[in-house]
């Protein structure tokens, strides 16, 4: 059995690994942000220890065999749940799989720490936290640009609204990757709105800008790309 200095600092180090992976999507504003990822590390950390230590006074009785990992199995499985509260689908978009991702990740570094494999779950945070941060410019520099393009429109409050994109773009269109409406800064009676979409050849996109901005209470296509 560990002491309980042991135990605390095992605790207490998945708190800190789980913050730091927490604070990256907390910088982005997603619901599972900061807090969410520690408890996550903290709490499979905890349910790691339970298996393989919670069980030492009844392992000597007579026909007592228990397996440490099957508790910790279930937390691979279990933790789905929050990866799909997660994930926010609008229509066809789907957004936070990459956080739902670094939450199951992050029960993977809890239950590392929770094993006593400090180096692993440091190594483990350390590469998903280069993967979050790190890797994100260079595939917005590299690969979203040339896969997706923008529209901006200027259109009268509440005319454009994704089920309207949809239906002026018709069956077997490109993909609405975002969609977001704001009120103009210039004129409250305007939305802002940009519209995100998946890869398309330059002959499609200056087709598929033609149908928007011919949509009812579009009043400008400001830019896209």
């Amino acid at each position: 059995m560990l002491g309980n200095i042991e135990l605390l600092s095992r605790l207490g180090l998945a708190a800190l690994l789980g913050s730091v992976i927490g604070f990256e999507r907390e910088r982005l504003n997603w619901a599972a942000g900061l807090r969410t990822h520690m408890l996550v590390c903290v709490g499979s950390t905890l349910i790691m220890l339970v298996s393989a230590y919670g069980f030492a006074d009844v392992l000597g009785q007579k026909d007592v065999v228990l397996d440490p990992s099957r508790m910790a199995a279930q937390v691979v499985s279990g933790i789905g749940f929050l990866g799909a509260g997660a994930i926010l689908m609008r229509g066809e978009i789907v957004r936070g799989l990459t956080t739902a991702a670094s939450l199951w990740s992050v029960a993977g570094v809890g239950l590392a720490v929770g094993g006593g494999m400090y180096t692993a779950a440091i190594g483990a945070t350390a590469i998903m936290l280069i993967i979050l941060a790190g890797v994100k410019p260079l595939e917005r520099r590299f690969i979203a640009v040339k896969q997706e393009r923008s529209i901006h429109l200027l259109a009268e409050r509440g005319r454009v609204t994704l089920d309207s994109v949809h239906s002026a773009l018709g069956p077997g269109s490109v993909r609405v990757m975002q969609f977001v409406v704001q009120q103009s800064e210039d004129d409250p009676d305007l939305d802002s709105v940009q519209i995100g979409l998946s890869r398309a050849s330059e002959t499609q996109f200056a087709v598929i800008r033609t149908r928007l901005a011919a949509m009812p209470g579009v009043r400008e296509d400001q830019k896209g790309n």
